[in-house]
């Protein structure tokens, strides 16, 4: 299944306390700390002279309260799609992350219990193109781990870490997708 041609701005969730920790948050649903917060408000500051039309998020607190910080925003309401939801992690939920992350990106090692990377890279196609199927431009607000399978599929390296509620513009090009980090609005 191919990505729908069509630009995007994404956005990963503020910061959590196992964020913080190193810890696999996978589908457990951890809130956002106080830098997490924090970190959502200056994203919607920095978005906010920005024209996006349709907010579609994971049902997940940390993306969906990250959502709603930026709705508030520009004024628009958050539509929920459970397939951006983080890819579940089994077993290693709740466990540092360490060595296997790097084999189960390369799809040669899935933790008891987990998505496969590959699961999770069709699922993540089909819920950015029913979200930039949407009156755009779009902001998708979703998780590290479904953003490196997007990124496999755009045709850029997969495992990069995506910073914390930093609004990423996505574009497609001829052979491979480009991604544009907006300049954040100063901390209050």
């Amino acid at each position: 299944m191919n990505l729908n041609p069509i630009p995007f701005w994404f956005l990963r969730h503020g910061e959590t306390d196992w964020n913080a920790e190193g810890l696999s948050q996978g589908q457990t649903d951890i809130p956002l700390n106080k830098v997490g917060q924090m970190q959502a408000e200056r994203a919607a500051r920095s978005l906010a002279g920005t024209k996006i039309s349709t907010i579609v998020a994971s049902p997940l607190s940390r993306a969906r309260v990250t959502a709603e910080t930026v709705a508030a925003a520009l004024n628009l309401p958050v539509q929920l799609d459970p397939e951006l939801m983080e890819v579940n992690f089994g077993e290693q939920e709740g466990k540092p992350m360490g060595d296997w992350y790097d084999d189960w990106i390369a799809d040669t090692y899935t933790p008891a219990g987990a998505e496969p990377f590959a699961v999770l890279r069709a699922r993540a196609v089909r819920a950015i193109n029913r979200a930039t199927a949407l009156p755009g431009p779009v902001l998708v607000v979703a998780h590290g781990a479904l953003w490196r399978a997007f990124r496999y599929e755009a045709g850029l390296p997969s495992n990069v870490r995506t910073p914390n509620a930093l609004p990423l513009y996505a574009e497609p090009g001829p052979d491979a997708w480009s991604l544009t980090a907006l300049e954040l609005a100063p901390e209050v």
